[in-house]
């Protein structure tokens, strides 16, 4: 396996472009199965997870190309396959969220329970639930969701129990297609919800209510293609901003969209970091020699601390002049970076949902191990704010989600490199 390697101990300075959202694009990409037009989506990432799906929807029949840097052409017009098998789903949570169009369009569909990162249960009850009141047929198989609609799915009320961004989007690409009305009660309102909703109206959809916990979707019979651009990657500007805030410097996240991520600016100021917004970038700050301070952190569904940069926001703390409190309430098993953390030095105490940070003089340089896509990043910042050189494993991780991190963090002064796996195996 491929490890990476890095020498702390430098400042960053320097411009990151900011790649289109992975957790949008996955989603965009499912929502071509919904019309026989073709979609075509600019500024998509070049990641293992869209490579992923990609394979998925071919199997499907659709047909895929990639167009220049970041442009992806998806044609749903002969989709001749309605079984997602498990050996592609098992990848990828995201792929699950073939189900929804599948039986929208086609009525029936054959679905592998989904994979992903083992950052905790996250089960698909929620799914298969607003399938149901969209009137379907669902039957669980051998590890497959076996769903029938056959005289197509018909508008109701999906009221979710709980907060779910996955369920939001799938009920979303669903009842596009529905019979009537449906409205989704007590949905997400993260801004990726936000982008799969503008794209589904551009193909002529009728949505409304999208940034609220009341979405109301008037099905039509169908929708057309679309030329679509992805918004910017708010986990990875937030990871950036994060590194520089680590390592000290100045770095501009070129393309970033400062208002998705409101509650991490506020929380970094309070770090002792510098924010500075324009139209379309964001400035970072922080003097080498400028203390970080304590800052109580707690996860929560958007506008909250997005939970997918606690384990980044985690590494900074390490290194803060006092004790802070990390509070994960999105998933229960994402503590799984702290253990690496405290090989390189860092004090850290779990209860629970609960990690006290008490911070460190320095971080030293140690061999750690990546758990997943966000650990990884995290292990990344760790080891840019150490004394000494680091090594990480299992850093296929990050392909899932960064696109060209070890290049972007490098041309900002960062001693990073990719070391390619000798092992035969």
């Amino acid at each position: 396996m491929d490890s990476i390697h890095i020498e702390g101990g430098h400042a960053l300075k320097g411009s990151i472009p900011i790649s289109g959202a992975k957790n949008s694009g996955l989603k965009l990409m499912a929502a071509c199965l919904l019309s026989d037009q073709a979609l075509f989506l600019q500024n998509m990432p070049r990641l293992r997870d869209t490579k992923s799906l990609t394979d998925l929807l071919v199997s499907l029949g659709v047909d895929v190309q990639e167009q220049g840097a970041s442009g992806l052409h998806l044609d749903a017009k002969h989709v001749n396959n309605l079984t997602a098998p498990y050996e592609l789903v098992s990848k990828m949570r995201a792929s699950f969220n073939v189900l929804g169009p599948l039986l929208a369009r086609h009525k029936k569909a054959k679905v592998s329970l989904p994979g992903g990162c083992a950052i905790g249960a996250r089960p698909v009850n929620l799914h298969l639930d607003a399938l149901r009141t969209l009137g379907a047929q669902i039957n669980l198989e051998d590890g497959y969701v076996i769903a029938n609609a056959p005289n197509g799915l018909q508008g109701g009320r999906i009221e979710f129990p709980t907060i779910s961004v996955g369920a939001t989007e799938h009920a979303l690409l669903s009842a596009v297609l529905a019979k009537g009305e449906t409205h989704i009660s007590n949905a997400a309102r993260e801004p990726e919800i936000t982008d799969l909703a503008t794209c589904l109206q551009k193909m002529g959809a009728n949505i409304q209510g999208t940034g609220t916990r009341d979405i109301f979707v008037q099905g039509v019979e169908r929708l057309n293609g679309c030329e679509y651009t992805v918004m910017p990657d708010r986990i990875e500007a937030g990871t950036y901003a994060l590194a520089t805030a680590m390592c000290g410097g100045e770095v501009h996240l070129l393309y970033a969209d400062a208002g998705h991520l409101d509650s991490l600016w506020l929380l970094m100021h309070k770090l002792g970091v510098q924010v500075e917004r324009t139209s379309n970038s964001v400035c970072i700050r922080r003097a080498p020699e400028a203390p970080l301070l304590p800052v109580d952190i707690e996860t929560s569904v958007y506008p909250g601390m997005p939970t997918d940069l606690q384990a980044q926001f985690m590494a900074v703390l390490c290194l803060a002049k006092g004790r802070s409190v990390v509070c994960e309430k999105i998933f229960e098993n994402r503590f799984m970076h702290c253990p690496e953390l405290v090989r390189m030095g860092a004090d850290i105490d779990v209860q629970g949902n609960q990690a006290i940070v008490q911070g460190v003089e320095i971080l030293k340089g140690a061999f750690v191990m990546a758990t997943d896509l966000r650990a990884s990043a995290s292990l990344i910042i760790a080891a840019l704010g150490a004394e000494g050189k680091s090594t990480i494993n299992r850093v296929y991780h990050l392909d899932r989600g960064f696109e060209n991190i070890v290049t972007k963090l490098s041309n900002c002064g960062a001693h990073i490199k990719r070391v390619k796996s000798t092992s035969s195996l």
